[in-house]
């Protein structure tokens, strides 16, 4: 079956979400700040500013499965830095060229998604499908770093990075031999404005921003679990690591039941009901000094939170579907929050503390809550 392989590269598009165990790792290897530090996750996600509109355009001539076997061959290519030389630019290098690859790959996978599955009314179903295997990848990420670890050393952390190579040549591999059905094509391109203008459209608009945040909450939630756990508990590198263990765990069952549940019934209603979810357990972690309720909270925000991203994404494609490949493009370009949220984190955190962090992440809460109950 020819979905078969393009639901796989999910999974290869869950490997940025190794930013978050692995900056631990970066900041006690280099000696970072904090401050310096909510760069990392940066370097993966900002290529979503620079390249989700240009390779939604591109895509036209391209083609979605040769834009997608594209973007694995970046991501396999940058895996293999770190072993080749590795000091604090290489491992940069490898973030970035996961990064470019991982912003390749979300603008080509989702569309192409629609060339195998015949029935437009199954598409957020078949997104959040693609989603839960996301979060499985997600969930499997920091044990293939401590894999890693355990292997080669807990000074060569960094294999981690050939390991996710080798995985993402296999999905290559398997989707360049599989039998896609191709898209209707165009040889015109859509210039930047062209494709901004589409923002014009309000609703589009909301939607954009609403992609924006939820990445921001999610990078966020991972990457500011492990240090709340640190700081107000005092737990231990080997402990920390269960707190974004256990944010991918609950995000993948909420993710799978989100795939049931949104073939069966609406979308906005189930988006406003997570939503409130998700406010209450932030409140929860914000106000209570408690372990187990703080990883709890950290559970909930990601079970109520995993369906949300593919709510946004597929009533956008579905809102304007004669510019898939352009709002495709302007979608992806929006989860560039992944890189915005994190710096803004750190500096409130180094002016106010792991609360300063929090805030942050509410804030964003707050508009996905008014987006829930403004969009239909």
């Amino acid at each position: 079956m020819a979905v078969l392989p393009v639901l796989f590269g999910f999974f290869i598009m869950g490997f940025c979400d190794i930013v978050g165990i692995t900056s631990d790792y970066v900041q006690r290897t280099f000696g970072w700040s904090d401050a310096m530090t909510g760069f990392v996750p940066s370097m993966v996600f900002i290529w979503f500013l620079f390249l989700g509109i240009p390779v939604g355009a591109c895509m036209n001539r391209w083609g979605r499965k040769n834009t997608v076997l594209l973007s694995l061959g970046i991501t396999v290519a940058g895996m293999f830095l770190p072993v080749i030389y590795f000091n604090g630019v290489t491992c940069m290098l490898a973030y970035a060229f996961l990064g470019i690859g991982n912003a390749i790959l979300q603008v080509s996978l989702n569309p192409l998604l629609n060339n195998v599955i015949g029935d437009s009314r199954l598409l957020t179903s078949g997104i959040t499908a693609g989603q839960v295997i996301k979060a499985l990848s997600s969930l499997a990420g920091p044990e293939i770093v401590l894999i890693a670890a355990a292997w080669f050393g807990a000074d060569r952390w960094y294999y981690c990075f050939p390991l996710l190579g080798a995985i993402t040549l296999l999905s290559a591999l398997w989707l360049g031999l599989s039998t896609v059905p191709r898209e209707q094509s165009s040889s015109a391109g859509h210039s930047t404005a062209e494709v901004f203008s589409v923002l014009k459209d309000r609703k589009i608009l909301m939607l954009f921003l609403g992609i924006f945040f939820i990445v921001g909450v999610d990078v966020g939630v991972n990457y500011i679990s492990s240090k709340l756990m640190a700081e107000r508990f005092a737990w231990t590198s080997g402990q920390v690591k269960t707190a974004p263990q256990i944010y991918f765990l609950c995000r993948t069952a909420g993710a799978l039941l989100g795939a049931f549940l949104l073939a069966r019934m609406s979308a906005s209603l189930y988006f406003r009901i997570n939503m409130a979810a998700c406010v209450a357990s932030m409140l929860v972690l914000m106000l209570v000094y408690d372990a187990a309720v703080d990883m709890a909270a950290i559970g909930c925000i990601g079970f109520f939170a995993s369906s949300i991203f593919s709510i946004i994404y597929s009533d956008a494609l579905l809102e304007r579907p004669e510019k898939a490949n352009e709002i495709s493009g302007l979608m992806i370009t929006a989860v560039a929050g992944g890189a915005v949220v994190p710096p803004v984190m750190g500096a409130a955190m180094g002016a106010m503390g792991i609360a300063g962090g929090l805030a942050v992440i509410f804030a964003c809460l707050v508009y996905l809550t008014f987006l829930s109950f403004r969009v239909r």
